[in-house]
């Protein structure tokens, strides 16, 4: 299994990034040293989580101290939910540049769809017009259901390179993965362990005793052998560390079905067709 994923513009992608929502300025800098010394290549962030700046610091610390090169590494962050206008959404890249310190991000996404305002593929066309002109090497989106997808496909014609959403054992979203499949999108998980809420569950307790392996390390596994990529968020260097350790092991078939009846439909974040939010950040 390749630890990168091929987007539908070309652009490679780690299948394993670092999470970086509720990770505060104190703790960045030293979880994204000790992430990128155990391999990690790929990094998330987004303006409501207020660390842009404090992972902006980290990346330029680490490649001042010769431990990786830009060109080595992937940042994502996003476009806030106030920003759906097409001129705003354009500033807003630029803000985020600018708190990150860099020249450019490797993938920028719409945060959230919110339905009621109604302005995403205004937002989507900025995104759009964002990686035409080369500032952004891949544009996707974040938290969108099959319709709002539809919707940018059938209005603009352009296909976003990945959604990130939430997607557990718990929250497994056939019918959307079935969808990114058939239009070349990349699926990306975030809360890949539901928060820990399904870490318990016994029938992941026996495939992990099964494989020597942590119930998380299952979880993760399981991810990516159904095609999704993942992004684990942890402040440990214990859990960084297990968690892009999976590569020594497969789930046999038998593994993958036993985790397949564990889907019961449960959200623990809100769902993408209710949730409205869009006041201004600050």
């Amino acid at each position: 299994m390749d630890a990168n994923a091929k987007l539908h513009n070309g652009v490679t992608m780690p299948t394993i990034a670092l999470g970086g929502f509720s990770v505060s300025d104190e703790e960045t800098g030293p979880t994204v040293r000790t992430a990128i010394d155990a391999g990690y290549r790929a990094v998330d962030t987004a303006p409501p989580y207020g660390n842009e700046a404090a992972f902006g610091r980290a990346i330029a610390a680490n490649i001042a101290d010769g431990v990786v090169s830009r060109a080595d590494l992937f940042v994502i962050t996003k476009l806030w939910n106030a920003e759906h206008d097409y001129d705003r959404a354009l500033r807003a890249y630029d803000q985020s540049l600018r708190t990150l310190g860099l020249d450019y991000v490797d993938l920028y996404l719409i945060h959230w769809p919110i339905p009621a305002q109604d302005k995403y593929v205004d937002a989507w066309k900025a995104l759009v017009a964002l990686h035409d002109d080369q500032r952004v090497r891949a544009v996707g989106v974040s938290n969108f259901t099959v319709a709002h997808l539809r919707r940018l496909i059938d209005e603009t014609g352009i296909v976003p390179t990945v959604n990130q959403v939430e997607l557990t054992l718990a929250l497994q979203q056939p019918e959307l993965r079935a969808f990114h499949a058939e239009h070349g999108i990349v699926t990306q998980a975030y809360s890949p362990l539901g928060q820990g809420g399904s870490l318990s569950d016994p029938v992941l307790g026996e495939i992990a005793a099964k494989h020597g392996r942590s119930p998380a390390q299952v979880a993760l596994r399981w991810h990516l052998q159904v095609g999704n990529t993942v992004i684990p968020r942890s402040t440990k260097p214990d859990h960084i560390a297990a968690n892009i350790d999976l590569f020594g092991f497969e789930l046999d078939t038998a593994d993958l079905t036993r985790l397949a009846g564990l889907d019961a439909g449960t959200r623990t974040g809100p769902d993408p067709d209710e949730f409205n939010y869009a006041e201004p950040l600050g």
